[in-house]
């Protein structure tokens, strides 16, 4: 069922799109962290968030 208020679209969104993904155990972690909470590495990404269709 797809959202229609535009506030909760947003909310969903962000929470959906802006955290970082470790590199070596592919943990979810806050925007704001600097180390991984599972494995402590410092190696972080963004989340990718480019839009298009999958392949």
């Amino acid at each position: 069922m797809p959202i229609t208020d535009a506030t909760k679209k947003q909310i969903a969104q962000h929470r959906r799109l802006y955290f970082k993904i470790c590199f070596r155990c592919g943990g979810k972690n806050p925007i704001s962290a600097l180390r991984c909470r599972k494995c402590h590495s410092d190696q972080m990404r963004l989340k990718n968030r480019t839009l298009g269709a999958k392949k």
